[in-house]
């Protein structure tokens, strides 16, 4: 589609803006977390029907399906994910979240808005206003999609359980975005191999308790664990090569009530990051080689129990549906606003619905920070201190980000439908 048809299907967009940025502060001031996003599903359900769209709740618990027919073509699948995460907001915000909601473990957490999703299932709405409001426009049929459980690795996966593809048809490609910390108004894409694959484990290590005085009477399982945390880091550091990009972080360690009690377990949750299959295999197998070791070394009763938390896929965007898009999207912004970006760390089951389907699927990234909050980092002397996607201080500028989110989902899904 042209330059000046792809202004015209967006020339709603200013008398919309409004009203999309009521929506987006709405969600932001309700988040509620993984697999709860009851109020959010039936907002985003309410809006998606209210342009027309045929919408299907309760998809994998409570996700949101919505179906527009418009004639004879492919279909193509918008995927926005919906769920928010156990943080307390700090941004000071005039519509920040107050909110809290009760995790996992039944315990009252507070709740944020800190990764985007907000931003998406707003600019989902207004992308699926555009697109029904020129149906004149193009022909085929567009699936959209609001993901549940997304920050858990569970939405994708529910949806696909549920029968998605089964029930309202495999979609010949999906497309999906995410804001991250980069300029407000840019859009950064890549193909091949774009995120990592997450794998977050529980390890539970066993000694036997003593009195803090008679330290020769156990066997501590927090110098077991202490042990284990500092060996761990050598996968990385000695049995994976130097041109491979692995991660491994402990990030919670708990052991024992009291100072002078020498507990009898001890627990370790653990985040991995890896870009390859076989690395992965081979860094999940030597965390057990090295916790089962240190174990035994410190003559444990048992050997150590190991539970996975969540498990992310390798996110890997198809080459010609990827290249196919970067060409739209640049043609729509201009191609100094579109940017090809590394591979990076952070992870997304996204990917497991195009698995799932057996079709294409591209994933990108549209920038939502304020130019003058970069450039003062830039004078401070980098990015690092700037908060991102999971940070309590995690704040988009609404503007441009909401309006390029929009568009870049109008661009892509007209990318891949026929014009009429």
């Amino acid at each position: 589609m042209s330059s000046h048809s792809m202004n015209e299907m967006l020339s709603g967009l200013d008398d919309m803006r409004p009203r999309l940025t009521d929506f987006y502060q709405d969600l932001h001031r309700h988040p509620e977390l993984s697999m709860q996003e009851n109020r959010t599903a039936a907002e985003a359900a309410e809006h998606l029907h209210g342009e027309g769209y045929e919408v299907t709740t309760g998809v994998g618990k409570t996700g949101v399906v919505a179906i527009l027919d418009n004639g004879p073509g492919p279909m193509v699948m918008l995927r926005a994910d919906m769920d928010a995460l156990p943080l307390r907001e700090q941004t000071e915000l005039p519509y920040a979240s107050s909110a809290t909601g009760t995790d996992p473990d039944g315990i009252e957490v507070p709740v944020m808005h800190a990764c985007g999703h907000d931003m998406h299932v707003a600019c989902m709405w207004g992308a699926a206003s555009m697109l029904a409001v020129n149906r004149n426009r193009w022909s085929g049929r567009l699936m959209m999609v609001v993901q549940p459980g997304e920050e858990i690795a569970a939405g994708a996966r529910a949806m696909i359980e549920d029968r998605i593809f089964d029930r309202f048809g495999k979609p010949t490609v999906i497309l999906g975005q995410h804001v991250t910390p980069a300029p407000a108004g840019t859009l950064h894409w890549r193909s091949g191999v774009t995120m990592a694959a997450a794998d977050s484990i529980e390890i539970r290590l066993f000694g036997r308790g003593a009195h803090g005085s008679r330290p020769q009477s156990s066997i501590d399982p927090v110098v077991m664990a202490a042990s284990l945390v500092m060996r761990l880091q050598t996968i990385v550091a000695r049995e994976v090569s130097p041109t491979e990009q692995v991660v491994v972080t402990v990030g919670s360690i708990r052991a024992g009530t009291k100072e002078n009690i020498i507990p009898d377990e001890a627990f370790l949750k653990l985040n991995v990051r890896t870009f390859s299959t076989a690395v992965r295999e081979h860094v999940l197998d030597s965390i057990r080689r090295i916790a089962n070791a240190e174990a035994s070394a410190s003559n444990a009763p048992r050997p150590p129990e190991f539970r996975p938390l969540n498990s992310f896929p390798i996110l890997s965007n198809d080459h010609d549906a990827t290249t196919h898009l970067a060409s739209a999207l640049s043609a729509h912004f201009g191609r100094e606003r579109v940017h090809q970006t590394p591979a990076v760390n952070a992870s997304e089951d996204f990917g497991e619905f195009g698995t799932a389907a057996g079709v294409p699927s591209v994933f990108w990234y549209f920038g939502g920070l304020d130019y003058g909050l970069i450039r003062a980092a830039e004078r401070a002397g980098g990015m690092d201190a700037i908060p991102g996607n999971h940070s309590p201080l995690f704040a988009p500028v609404i503007e441009p980000t909401l309006s390029t989110g929009v568009e870049a989902l109008v661009a892509g899904a007209l990318a891949c439908l026929p014009a009429t």
